[in-house]
């Protein structure tokens, strides 16, 4: 009678081989399970390895904001596609895949421009120093407060942009610093970015003067170059279509 109840109540296998519950239990808990897996999870690459990538070449909103966090406060820019498509587009994609976090300031002219945008990390600088863009028309002003493109040579936009801190429209317009938007917010801080070294830091664009930031990044102009601001964060904020 006992075996029979233990065959209704729990398991005709426990009472047939007399194998006790306790021990199926522990077999049971062994097994594999379609719940949980023993794999580590796979970190996935980033973006900004795959320039030809659809995520690095997405068509950017009409209009929408970029918050820049900096060593020396908050500063909002707002990008208009109507003045630049071309390169609106690029900053907008760079942004969202983070290429301009931890990136230094690292040609500052006192009171006319401030200039960023080589990635700490050489292997990423490196990968994008020569994905150029098309050049765009030229249609707004290098008045005090605009960002444009670097680059002054025909259709070599890349990463590298500038904060226009003066009206600069006597020796920048019309071409090729073409402006993608405007600071609407932070522009003292901008003001503020620290302009000690000038053009020491081997940021100038021509003769291969750049080089050992594009060998070295942070670790070079942090060793040599150690109080120059940064970018710490640089967000998508207020997408408009």
């Amino acid at each position: 009678m006992r075996c029979l109840l233990v065959i209704v109540g729990v398991f005709s296998a426990n009472c047939a081989f007399g194998q006790p519950p306790a021990e199926q239990t522990a077999q049971q808990e062994n097994q594999p399970s379609d719940a949980t897996s023993s794999e580590p999870a796979t970190e996935k690459p980033s973006p900004l390895l795959s320039p030809d990538s659809p995520e690095m070449n997405g068509r950017a909103p009409e209009r929408f904001r970029v918050r820049m966090v900096t060593t020396k406060g908050e500063i909002i820019l707002e990008l208009r596609r109507e003045w630049a498509p071309q390169g609106v587009d690029r900053f907008y994609n760079l942004v969202r895949a983070g290429y301009y976090d931890g990136v230094k300031f690292h040609r500052i002219r006192a009171g006319d421009w401030a200039q960023f945008g080589i990635n700490g990390d050489p292997t990423i600088s490196k990968l994008w120093r020569e994905r150029t863009i098309p050049d765009d028309p030229f249609r707004q002003s290098n008045v005090r407060g605009t960002i444009a493109f670097a680059f002054a040579v025909k259709n070599g936009r890349t990463t590298q942009l500038f904060i226009n801190l003066k009206d600069n429209s006597a020796t920048h317009d019309p071409e090729p610093f073409v402006p993608i938007g405007r600071v609407i917010e932070g522009m003292d801080v901008a003001d503020k970015l620290n302009a000690e070294y000038g053009e020491r830091t081997g940021g100038g664009i021509r003769g291969g003067q750049q080089g050992p930031l594009f060998e070295g990044g942070n670790v070079y102009l942090e060793k040599n170059f150690p109080r120059l601001d940064a970018i710490k964060k640089a967000t998508v904020v207020k997408p408009e279509n």
